[in-house]
Formats: structure tokens, C-alpha cells, sequence
């Protein structure tokens, strides 16, 4: 309750101010703008602009004049800006709103439903409400007016429909991750080595026909731009992570820590591998849904090459399946517990990541990844739960 308190009560006087720039001269909604213009771009088709950084600066300046001198490099899938092209239709602070209710509302079903299918967290509903409004990754992605809380809600149905063991359309949900792609590598590697060709093929339905609307709306040009600037995105690095503090991956991990680009990618190889390793030997150990979707979103994390602190949302479900999961176990839990509060709490301490160059929520995460591993070792097979089983 003190976090939330103290989180959201300086939010709103840091917001409360005549323009849109709030008192530390920050844009509201910050990211947002980027989609803003994107929503823009779609509604006047200027297909040759999707991908063209100062064209979108102009644009962004012409219809939000306190965006002045805001840039911001467009990464996004074709179709994303289709997404958004009914909010550009709004006076900027309008359509801003709009998209925090949007954002919260999404978030808060997400928890809502994930709450409802924990057992043991039935009796936990006030505290789990208090949790969820206080979380520092929610509190990020309303401050960055960001899109995670749809990627929260692509996972949040996969864990759902696997339960249920409706897989193909457990793919085709996943697949709508493509407009974070880096979100989607985990479960790409995980499934495939488990042999899930039922998902694999639904989530590669699902991104092809959402690129193929792209294609439809726009050409095919804006589709092969996209896709070269994947290919070529080490290069721009910089202009995507001008706060590398914020991240929270394994690759970030080292190579704020390492300055030697080819050591730090090494090693963000190897231990990605290894985190990988893990989530696989999870599902394959029969062992319980919750511990599988955990180790799952906890490597989705840690292995995206690029997951900036609002990404961390999609941890949410994790975190209620673990604490459900520990309430019912009966055994020793050997730290899953208090490392459940490092996860959650430790984004907070990011910014002194540019004087330690240590990114302590990324060692909570390996830790937690690493403990589930543990504890799937430890019990052995179980009763089948799950058709991957």
C-alpha cells in the first residue's frame, strides 16, 4: 500500500500541470507519442513514411506542438500503426487517456482472471488488488504509455488455453506477439524443442496474417523495410535503449557490466542458453502448470535481446502462479518466497544501475528461473496436467 501510495501520488503531481509537458519537462505519456504518429501515418497512408524517423518528428511536432525535438525510432510492424490509427483521430491528450484506460482496464482483467484460476489465492483477493495497483512494472507501463499490457494479455490467454488444452489457438495468440517479436523468442525456442508443432504453427499463422494485413493496407514495401531493420538492428542500438538502465535482459545485463561488445555477447549467448535450458527441462518434467507458465515468462524476459522495464508486466502472472503454487506447497520452498519480492520490487532500483552498472531485478529473475528449475528436478515426474506433458 505504501508503494502504491507513494508511487501514484507522486505520478499525479509530477502530471498535474496546464500543458503537456509535465514538471520534469517530460512529454506525457511518453512513448505514446510514437504511437500517436503512427496512428497519423496510417490514417493518411503515407506508407513511405512509416519507417523514416524525421518525417515522424515533423508530423509528431505539426499535430502535438509541446512534442517539439521528440524523436523516436520506428520499430514497429506495418499493421501496428492500423492499431492506432483511431486514436490519431483524438486531440493528443484525449487519445492519451483513452489509452491509459485502455492499458488499465487490460492489466487489470489480466490480474483479475489469473487471481481467479489461483486456488490457494482465493482467500488473498484485497492484497493481490493492492499488489497489482502498486506494481512497479504497472506503474511503468502507464508512465511510458506504452503496449505491454497487450503482450500481458497474449500471455495471459496462452496460459489459459494450454490449460484448457486448446493449443492451435494457443499459437495463434502467441503469434500475435510479432508486434514485440523479442517477447515471442523464448516461447519460439521452448516449443520447438518440446516438439508443440500444434502451436508453433498457429503462432506462425497468427504473425504472417497480421503482416499480410500490413501488406494489404499498406504494400509490401513498408513489410521488407520492417524486416531489414530487424536484421540491422545491432546497429542502432543506441537510438533504441538511450537509457540502458531500464532494461532488464540478460544481454543489457552484461554488457553494461562488460564494455567489450564481443565478450558481453558471449556471455548473453551462453547464459540465454542456459535460462532456455531450463524452461525446457521444466515442461518436459511433467511437473506442475504454474511452474511451467512461470518459467516460461521468467525466460521470455531474460532472453529478449532488447525488454525495457514496462516488458516486465508480462511477470505478473508468474509471480501470482508462484505465490499460489507456494501457499499450497507443502514442502520447504528453499528462498522461492523472498525472491518473489526481489522480482517485484526490484525494478525500482534501476536507476542506480548507471553507478553500479549492475542490474539487480536481472539477478532476481535468474534466480527465480534457476529456483523453479531446482524444484522441478527435485520432485521428479508428476501427474500429467498438461498435454505438452
Amino acid at each position: 500500500m505504501l508503494v502504491g501510495l507513494a508511487l501514484w501520488s507522486l505520478y499525479t503531481w509530477t502530471i498535474a500541470t496546464p500543458t503537456l509537458r509535465d514538471r520534469n519537462g517530460n512529454l506525457k505519456g511518453t512513448d505514446f507519442l510514437h504511437f500517436y504518429t503512427l496512428g497519423l501515418v496510417a490514417n493518411e497512408h503515407r506508407a513511405a513514411d512509416l519507417y523514416d524517423m524525421d518525417t515522424q518528428t515533423a508530423l509528431a511536432t505539426q499535430h502535438v506542438p509541446d512534442a517539439v525535438g521528440i524523436r523516436y525510432l520506428p520499430l514497429y510492424p506495418p499493421h501496428v500503426s492500423i492499431v492506432f490509427a483511431p486514436f490519431a483521430h483524438l486531440p493528443y491528450a484525449w487519445a492519451l487517456a483513452l489509452w491509459w484506460v485502455l492499458s488499465s482496464g487490460i492489466y487489470a482483467v489480466c490480474c483479475c482472471s489469473i487471481w481467479r484460476a489461483c486456488t490457494h489465492l482465493r482467500e488473498h483477493g484485497v492484497t493481490v488488488a493492492l499488489l497489482a495497483a502498486a506494481s512497479p512494472a504497472f506503474f511503468n507501463l502507464i508512465a511510458w504509455g506504452q503496449t505491454s499490457a497487450v503482450a500481458l494479455a497474449c500471455f495471459s490467454g496462452v496460459f489459459f488455453l494450454l490449460r484448457d488444452r486448446r493449443d492451435f489457438v494457443a499459437g495463434l495468440v502467441l503469434g500475435c506477439l510479432i508486434f514485440k517479436p523479442q517477447l515471442g523468442l523464448a516461447a519460439a525456442v521452448v516449443f520447438v524443442a518440446l516438439g508443440a508443432w500444434r502451436i508453433v504453427a498457429g503462432a506462425v499463422l497468427s504473425a504472417v496474417a497480421q503482416l499480410s494485413a500490413g501488406a494489404l493496407y499498406y504494400g509490401i514495401e513498408p513489410v521488407r523495410m520492417w524486416l531489414r531493420l530487424l536484421w540491422n538492428v545491432r546497429s542502432i542500438v543506441p537510438l533504441l535503449e538511450p537509457r540502458p538502465y531500464q532494461t532488464h535482459c540478460l544481454r543489457t545485463f552484461w554488457s553494461m557490466i562488460l564494455p567489450w561488445g564481443g565478450i558481453s555477447l558471449a556471455l548473453y549467448v551462453i547464459s540465454a542458453l542456459i535460462v532456455l535450458g531450463w524452461a525446457i527441462q521444466v515442461w518436459r518434467q511433467n511437473q506442475s502448470f504454474a511452474l511451467r507458465m512461470s518459467s516460461l515468462l521468467l525466460a521470455t524476459v531474460l532472453v529478449a535481446p532488447h525488454l525495457t522495464v514496462y516488458d516486465l508486466v508480462i511477470v505478473t502472472p508468474a509471480l501470482l502462479l508462484m505465490a499460489d503454487w507456494l501457499i499450497g506447497c507443502a514442502d520447504d520452498a528453499k528462498g522461492i518466497g523472498t525472491t518473489l519480492y526481489f522480482v517485484y520490487l526490484l525494478p525500482l532500483l534501476a536507476p542506480l544501475t548507471k553507478i553500479t552498472h549492475v542490474q539487480l531485478s536481472v539477478i532476481a529473475l535468474i534466480a527465480l528461473a534457476w529456483m523453479i528449475w531446482r524444484q522441478s528436478r527435485e520432485e521428479g515426474p508428476s501427474a500429467r496436467e498438461h498435454p505438452l506433458a
